[in-house]
């Protein structure tokens, strides 16, 4: 998870990558073909994961404070596939009984979208390079990377928008 910031002037910027590892659930279907594409091993003793209410308290908290600094109601989830993973986080909360999720329950913003909108490519590594953007093969598909990549598609996509309607009010 990254929490998008914005400064005094209106520009976006990702903020720090925050992870937790998550032990299964109770029932879970988890794939071989999954583990083997993400590299995750959720039995590896080294391992530091905790279960899912843990896991989303530690994850919320930030949220809800930046909810509070910012004097928003909720929080709009941004993801590459973002409908996908609202999914997933909206089941492991009705999973759990979680009470105070800060994320709306249906809006996001999905870079998959804005990247084929504004550089005509969907899948992340290549609308992070059409994007001018560093793009390491090697560490992509870990969650914190793909996190961080698409935060900062995201604040690109945003900003450069910004900047076209700034160089429009100026007549440029």
């Amino acid at each position: 998870m990254c929490i998008i910031d914005m400064d005094a002037d209106g520009w976006l910027r990702p903020g720090e990558v925050m992870m937790q590892h998550i032990k299964p659930f109770e029932g879970a279907n988890i794939e071989d073909a999954a583990l083997e594409f993400n590299g995750i091993r959720p039995d590896h003793p080294l391992r530091p994961a905790v279960n899912e209410q843990e896991a989303l308290k530690n994850l919320f908290l930030p949220v809800r404070k930046s909810l509070r600094e910012t004097g928003c109601k909720r929080a709009v989830l941004v993801g590459h596939n973002a409908h996908f993973d609202l999914g997933f986080l909206n089941a492991a909360v009705e999973r759990t009984g979680y009470k105070r999720n800060p994320f709306h329950p249906f809006s996001c913003f999905d870079t998959a979208t804005l990247g084929g909108l504004a550089y005509g490519q969907t899948v992340l590594a290549r609308a992070v390079a059409a994007a001018g953007l560093d793009w390491d093969k090697s560490r992509a598909h870990s969650a914190a990377y793909d996190t961080e990549r698409t935060a900062t598609l995201f604040c690109t996509i945003v900003n450069r928008w910004r900047h076209l309607e700034d160089l429009e009010e100026d007549g440029g």
